[in-house]
């Protein structure tokens, strides 16, 4: 039981970093740079991970790694960018809520995950939960937006799937390490053509973009992976539940957003998801 609450709090860390990054996003970025906004957060964690982790890639990583990384980071990343600054932090939030039925859908194919009963009414929950925070507030979101994140979502949960299906003996530091660095030369290569030079910033925005790179990124997604490895797929995805959650909170706190009661009650449902779909426990015969 405390090996299973442990890897779920490791994994909580990654989305409730990224319901921050919504807000931040909105309110302290650039909203013109979206590709240099993604290749200012991918580029910089892949350096920081890879002075930690010291090794260069061997063998078929030279070709999965920028594979990854174009699914985990490269269009993800700009597509959440995008996302963050056309809809509201809870809606933007809420739709990668919907990652439990992508991962879980995609885990049962490829990693031969079956979902189980507890994931099922995990999922009804929080899929309630997603649309009672959702329904509030909701009018007049754009259409655009709205596709950003759902391919953004569909991406990351295949990254995701085919990172654990992927993984070997290599360290989990060094293989996240190559894929954001991977995705972000070529965010950066891509940037400079599309965008011209970086935005230029204020140091609020500077430490905005180091908060993003080394928090919500390098250290996020180091949980996200690492709870991949220890969880259900599926689990894993309602545990990233917590990102809506965390954007409708930090929306209220510091955009000055609405909280209604049928939100108070979707957050609520999102929590029971949660713990409702916990792995049970696997007993071990006596002695």
């Amino acid at each position: 039981m405390e090996t299973t609450l442990r890897a779920v709090a490791i994994t909580a860390v990654a989305p409730i970093a990224w319901g921050a990054t919504y807000v931040v996003t909105r309110h302290l970025l650039p909203a013109d740079a979206p590709l240099w906004g993604a290749a200012l957060r991918a580029l910089p964690a892949g350096i920081l991970l890879w002075l930690l982790a010291r090794r260069m890639p061997r063998g078929a990583w030279w070709w999965k790694a920028p594979a990854l990384g174009a699914l985990n980071f490269g269009g993800f990343f700009v597509l959440v960018y995008v996302a963050a600054q056309l809809l509201p932090s809870s809606v933007a939030a809420s739709i990668m809520a919907l990652a439990p039925l992508a991962l879980a859908g995609l885990a049962w194919p490829l990693l031969r995950q079956r979902p189980t009963t507890r994931w099922a009414l995990g999922s009804v929950l929080g899929i309630a939960g997603v649309i009672l925070i959702v329904g509030l507030g909701a009018e007049g979101v754009p259409a655009a937006g709205v596709v950003a994140s759902a391919i953004a979502l569909l991406a990351s949960s295949l990254g995701a799937i085919l990172t654990t299906r992927w993984r070997d003996d290599t360290p989990l530091l060094a293989t996240t390490s190559w894929q954001l660095t991977a995705g972000g030369i070529a965010l950066i290569a891509v940037a400079a053509a599309v965008e011209g030079p970086p935005p230029r910033v204020d140091a609020i925005g500077v430490a905005a973009y180091a908060g993003i790179a080394v928090v919500a990124t390098a250290l996020a997604f180091v949980c996200w992976f690492t709870g991949l490895r220890l969880l259900p797929a599926g689990t894993v995805g309602l545990i990233g539940l917590l990102n809506p959650v965390t954007g409708v909170l930090l929306g209220i706190a510091v955009g000055g957003e609405s909280l209604g009661i049928g939100q108070v009650v979707g957050i609520v449902a999102v929590l029971a998801a949660i713990a409702v779909s916990r792995p049970r426990r696997a007993r071990t015969p006596a002695a």
